[in-house]
């Protein structure tokens, strides 16, 4: 039976990554622990590893696409002798468009908003009686032994 390979989540809160580099291609065979693929998150680039043991029967993201969402399929492992075009396979082209899109629309989305965010928080330095409060810990350990 054929086994969609999903996007996996590399951190709690990825929801989308990039597929930099197929470390497999179609017709490998892959048991689990084998490294398939490199995957770029916003923050690094990490292994991904098989989970299940099979061939490589359809890569359905190509090398280099960026903005995949968690849980999109991104190959089909299939069993020996089994065809590449099984039912996951359908499914995986209607999946595909969509991450491809929704980077366009998330990004100026998302590019306001830590804007707005960084404002109000640069003007807020800690205050009291009008002098300046040093809260570093080095400073903070000075004050205590000089005192």
């Amino acid at each position: 039976m054929a086994t969609e390979i999903l996007m996996p989540a590399l951190s709690p809160t990825m929801e989308e990554g990039t597929l930099a580099k197929w470390l497999v291609k179609e017709g490998d065979s892959v048991s689990s622990g084998d490294i398939l693929a490199e995957i770029e998150t916003d923050k690094a680039t990490m292994e991904f590893e098989a989970v299940d043991e099979g061939i490589v029967g359809k890569i359905l993201i190509a090398e280099g696409t960026a903005g995949v969402k968690v849980n999109t399929p991104i190959a089909v492992l299939v069993e020996e002798g089994e065809s590449a075009d099984a039912a996951p396979a359908a499914k995986a082209p209607a999946a595909a468009p969509a991450p491809v899109t929704a980077p366009a629309q998330a990004a100026p989305a998302s590019a306001p908003a830590p804007a707005s965010a960084s404002v109000p928080a640069a003007p807020a330095a800690p205050v009291a009686g009008g002098k300046r409060i040093i809260a570093s810990r080095r400073w903070r350990g000075d004050w205590q032994r000089k005192a």
